[in-house]
């Protein structure tokens, strides 16, 4: 299968398979019905990557997401009769009119585009089909800014009465800048040193997989500590205080209740803005965006500039500006 090689050495390989078909005939061989290879079908490619990618480390979220896009995809093949044609009958301009056709609104595009780009565009270069996802024109959304939060110890203060694991996870959201819902929920009193001042994450716990190894502020430090004296080993979760953690949507339903109570908070405020918040400050604080990607475990600073983007962050001032 020449075209399941890396494109460099397609040819090569081809090749060979060329010169084992050529000494075959030369000795008589002739293919039989029984020979003949299966007909790759585009259902099945992307039921093929769907499968490979349930299996890896990836988020439940992100899972249930490709499996939605699939499930559509599948939906619109049948639809449109191309479920059992060959994938090289497959087209830009088909994977264009699904996105448009299925998007429940145009913000949503993006996110589809790229899910259906996921479960399609890896296994069909292997067999030898190249679509170009680039063509496919999605029409601009406006931005939108990540409200922080104004007056973080009055919410701290408000949250600690309300929801102690609530309070540490906010606190360490936006000091730490960790993400709430994996890197902080799934934290066991061992990911620290012994005295609790540095917090070390392999990379298959962080959503860019690369180890990062983090300060811990000393507000979070007392919290931890006061925690630490009411177990018995080092193994047992940070906020159930057992060896197992809270499931993934633990503090999403918390915060969700939290907020329905709460009058400190605007209507775009998610558990996420302490991060947004924490992230302006360390950019306003150092105007470095190498210290902000470091800080935000970001993969790339591309990720940590789009990210930036995004927040409240003044970067001109008045006299920055052209006068008369």
């Amino acid at each position: 299968s020449p075209n399941t090689y890396p494109i460099k050495i397609r040819r090569r390989q081809t090749e060979v398979l060329c010169s084992a078909y050529t000494m075959a005939i030369r000795d008589g061989w002739l293919p039989l019905d029984s020979d003949a290879k299966t007909i790759t079908t585009i259902d099945s490619i992307a039921k093929r990557t769907l499968a490979r990618k349930l299996s890896m480390e990836y988020s439940s979220s992100y899972k249930k997401d490709l499996i939605y896009t699939e499930k559509l995809w599948s939906e619109f093949l049948q639809k449109n009769k191309l479920s059992d044609k060959p994938i090289a009958e497959l087209n830009v301009e088909a994977v264009r009119d699904f996105i448009f056709e299925y998007s429940p609104s145009p913000s949503s595009m993006a996110n589809f585009k790229r899910n259906v780009s996921a479960i399609l565009k890896e296994e069909l270069e292997s067999n030898g089909v190249l679509l170009n996802f680039s063509k496919i024109k999605l029409p601009k959304q406006g931005q939108e800014l990540h409200r922080p939060i104004n007056d973080i110890p009055a919410v701290l203060k408000d949250i600690k009465q309300y929801n102690d694991n609530l309070h540490l996870c906010c606190l360490m959201t936006y000091s730490m800048l960790l993400r709430p819902h994996r890197e902080i929920r799934c934290l066991s009193f061992s990911d620290f040193n012994t005295d609790f001042t540095i917090l070390s994450l392999d990379g298959n716990r962080v959503k860019s997989k690369r180890n990062r190894i983090v300060p811990v502020p000393a507000v979070v430090r007392e919290e931890i500590v006061s925690r630490f004296k009411t177990v018995e080993n080092r193994n047992v979760n940070l906020f159930s205080m057992r060896r197992y953690e809270h499931n993934p949507s633990y503090f999403k339903g918390i915060w969700s209740k939290y907020k329905r109570q709460s009058e400190l908070l605007s209507d775009k405020q998610t558990l996420y803005s302490f991060r947004h918040t924490g992230a302006i400050k360390v950019f306003e604080k150092t105007g470095s965006l190498l210290k902000l990607q470091q800080v935000l475990g970001h993969s790339d600073m591309k990720v940590s500039l789009t990210y930036l983007r995004g927040l409240e962050v003044k970067q001109l001032d008045v006299e920055d500006l052209p006068e008369l």
